[in-house]
């Protein structure tokens, strides 16, 4: 994503999370206490003077009590039957070399999601808690290999698994320095 796409995402995670304080009434010191996050960290973001890590978004979700992506992307009342691939949004953290593609966005009407990630070699992207306990996921390995560590017990995968689970506690994804990773998401 070129520095354009990233300012209007950044423009809109911010304006999200705003809103979703504020719905809550939560002062910035209410969500730094439950989400982790400092609270400068928090101000910089709803400014939107700072992109969002993956982590940090994990976290903030956690607190909201909600999937990633239904954070990334507001839910709609309607939705389109066919979701072209370039108008599924992509969101990046270099910092990990993660990508995110909303392959089938949330929607209101629909009880599934499929997210398609890429990791690079040799990251690793934790998440402390499940942003929505006992949300039912299938993993499918599509390249690469990955270690998926959910609430302290390591599944290694290799291109074709799937892993199958329903998320409460911790979770790490964890790539080899030698190679990186991409897998499809389905969560219901």
């Amino acid at each position: 994503m070129g520095t354009a796409a990233n300012s209007t995402f950044d423009d809109q995670i911010a304006s999200r999370l705003r809103t979703l304080r504020a719905e809550r009434n939560w002062s910035l010191d209410e969500l730094a206490r439950l989400s982790g996050v400092s609270r400068a960290t928090l101000s910089r973001l709803e400014n939107a003077e700072v992109s969002p890590t993956a982590s940090v978004l994990g976290r903030l979700c956690a607190a909201y009590g909600m999937a990633m992506s239904r954070l990334m992307r507001m839910v709609e009342e309607e939705f389109a039957p066919v979701v072209p691939r370039d108008e599924q949004w992509v969101w990046s953290d270099p910092k990990t070399s993660f990508e995110r593609r909303l392959v089938s966005p949330p929607n209101a009407a629909l009880a599934g999601e499929v997210i398609e990630c890429a990791i690079g070699p040799g990251a690793r992207i934790s998440y402390p808690e499940a942003s929505k306990p006992g949300l039912e996921h299938h993993l499918v390995l599509l390249e690469g290999r990955l270690r998926l560590t959910i609430a302290g017990r390591a599944h290694e995968l290799e291109a074709g698994d799937c892993l199958r689970y329903q998320l409460y506690g911790a979770t790490e994804f964890a790539t080899a320095s030698d190679n990186g990773a991409r897998y499809l998401l389905f969560m219901v």
